[in-house]
């Protein structure tokens, strides 16, 4: 029986945000303290403890304000392309406290990179040796898995009613407006779509605007760069899902078909559109992609495959994950770029570091490039399977990977970068064999260095699950080298931190402490630096630690502050000022965290 027939078409289209804590991160990165004596007496152990706080404070203080609130900073490009762990002629002399703590940091990568400052391919067997712990091969029956899907069944695709839009894409014509008016708002739409950055706020008010039922009025064309351009977006979030969806309930009306591209990017937002997927968005995918096929009679490809496998993986739904994964088989799909990285990250929800490592070598094995976007994923999943100091191992490798390929590009800063090249590697497998020059130059222009996501996940990690705030300090001075700025998920993490281990004695996550992040990220606002913003979950968080730090007073002086300077949505006044009542009204007791929280990955 296909697994098309097992989904009810009864189910629930309902969408509710839930969210809750996530599992995070274990120990990645301990901290290096070298001493000067191996005896530490009695007379100077307190000033050896004093001397050491003093140097986090200069190196957590700097961090934040040279990354966090200078304008300029944030603002600039790469400048190199090869970095210089030691010397970099595009980088201000840092104080001696800070160079320093930082060099401390780099020194092991920078021992095994001094040799390798010529241009050196990387071979595959290499890059199969990041994610080796052991420097040792894992014994076959440690890995054989009954549900291996890297073999294709040579079974005959399943045969759906329809037409195969690639062939014979869906045929509409335009219906004619009635007045100039009408006419007007139609060529202001068609023009606001030529450009990729204008917002979609713009482009679906003026969509709104067209007489209903809006869509007939539009031209083939135009109505396909419409859903293209509100499919692109950063983050896939309920105000850009419904935008689409309506533009999507406006064609099934009067009865526009879909291709299956935009299937796909429906499913994909209702089923990624919160932080944490729950089953309400899980029966909402299943339910479109049953109503994509059984009504629509549009095939599903591998890109749908890809989402509801990735959408069953993150709600922990692993028997219909594998039941996907079978019908992907069962019609003859091979496992592309995205199924494959979509594996290495299910291996480690279900917390096997051997499947995570196997996944990874098969994707290697496949042809595929590998980046900072597949290393990215492997540290994420080895540290959901419990093996942290892998992941550990496999930063610090990509480290050295990135010095060892002179000439490699920093990944890009931006996300419309991130997805031209996420595009463009795609291909990467059909160009080894048709064209293998192409291949070489892809393979070596790749980047392996840490990006934003990589440090986002180490600063989580250190933030809410061990409380390193020296650690964490050194992270974000490592950060300036990468030449990466804060970005509002570090603040995020840094008010979580404060307001979890905050409020006890002998914390490192003093009062002082906390008043410096929050004058440094204010000063950002102030100054409007790029990605740093006022959102729900920052306000709360923000309130949460300094209710946890501080006292009552404080805390309603942030919320003044802060109100100063956020821009609420929809209902989020009164969820927020809920939270701040709860906090004043239960100061003296334990603050637990609240029902719904952002996730980690």
């Amino acid at each position: 029986m296909s697994f098309l027939c097992l989904v009810d078409k009864s189910t629930s289209c309902s969408l509710s945000s839930r969210a809750g804590s996530r599992s995070l991160l274990l120990l990645l990165y301990p901290p290096f303290q070298p001493r000067k004596s191996l005896v530490v007496t009695p007379k100077n152990r307190q000033e050896h403890r004093y001397q050491a706080l003093r140097q986090m404070d200069n190196l957590f203080v700097n961090a934040l304000v040279r990354a966090g609130s200078c304008r300029n900073h944030a603002n600039d490009r790469y400048k190199s392309s090869s970095w210089r762990p030691t010397a970099s002629p595009t980088l201000r002399r840092r104080p001696t406290s800070v160079t320093n703590g930082v060099r401390s940091l780099h020194s092991h990568a920078t021992s095994h990179c001094q040799a390798l400052a010529q241009d050196i391919d990387v071979s595959p067997d290499e890059y199969k040796r990041l994610v080796d712990f052991y420097d040792e091969e894992v014994p076959l029956a440690c890995v054989t898995s009954p549900n291996e899907l890297g073999a294709i069944l040579s079974s005959p695709p399943l045969v759906v009613g329809g037409v195969d839009v690639e062939k014979n894409p869906p045929t509409h014509q335009a219906w004619p407006a009635g007045n100039k008016p009408e006419q007007k708002a139609i060529r202001k739409l068609a023009g606001s779509l030529l450009s990729k950055y204008t917002p979609h706020e713009m482009i679906y008010e003026l969509y709104k605007a067209l007489p209903s039922p809006r869509v007939p009025y539009l031209s083939r064309r135009t109505i396909r760069l419409l859903l293209h351009r509100l499919s692109v977006v950063e983050r896939k979030t309920e105000a850009s899902m419904l935008r689409y969806l309506s533009v999507v309930d406006d064609m099934k009306i009067v009865g526009i078909p879909l291709t299956t591209g935009e299937w796909s990017s429906a499913i994909a937002f209702v089923g990624r559109c919160f932080s944490r997927v729950s089953q309400a968005e899980i029966e909402s995918a299943l339910y479109l992609w049953k109503e994509m096929e059984g009504e629509a009679g549009m095939r599903g490809s591998t890109v749908t495959f890809n989402i509801l496998f990735d959408v069953a993986a993150k709600a922990g739904k692993f028997a219909l994950a594998e039941m996907i994964l079978m019908e992907m088989r069962s019609r003859g799909l091979e496992l592309d770029r995205y199924a494959r990285v979509g594996l290495i990250y299910y291996y480690g929800l279900k917390g096997d570091g051997n499947g995570v490592r196997r996944a990874y070598r098969e994707l290697v094995d496949a042809g595929e490039i590998v980046d900072t976007v597949v290393l990215n994923c492997v540290i994420a999943a080895l540290v959901k399977a419990g093996e942290a100091a892998a992941a550990e191992q496999v930063y610090e490798r990509m480290k050295v990977m990135h010095r060892k390929r002179s000439g490699a590009p920093l990944p890009p800063r931006d996300w419309r970068g991130a997805r031209e090249i996420s595009k463009l590697l795609r291909g990467a497998v059909k160009a080894a064999t048709e064209k293998p020059e192409h291949y070489e130059r892809l393979q070596k222009k790749s980047s392996v260095a840490p990006d934003l996501q990589t440090y986002r996940i180490l600063a989580i990690h250190h933030a809410v699950c061990t409380g390193e705030l020296e650690n964490l300090a050194k992270l974000l001075a490592e950060m300036q080298f990468f030449q990466i700025p804060l970005h509002g998920s570090i603040f995020l993490a840094l008010f979580k931190g404060f307001s979890i281990h905050g409020g006890v004695r002998y914390t490192t996550w003093t009062r002082s402490r906390l008043e410096s992040v929050w004058n440094s990220y204010r000063s950002a606002l102030d100054d409007k630096v790029e990605q740093l913003y006022l959102g729900k979950w920052m306000v709360i968080w923000l309130l949460r630690s300094f209710a946890r730090c501080t006292g009552k007073q404080r805390t309603l002086e942030v919320w003044e502050e802060i109100r100063e300077r956020w821009t609420p949505r929809n209902n989020e006044m009164e969820i927020v000022v809920g939270v701040l009542g709860e906090l004043l009204s239960e100061r003296k007791k334990s603050l637990s965290r609240p029902s719904e929280a952002e996730g980690v990955f």
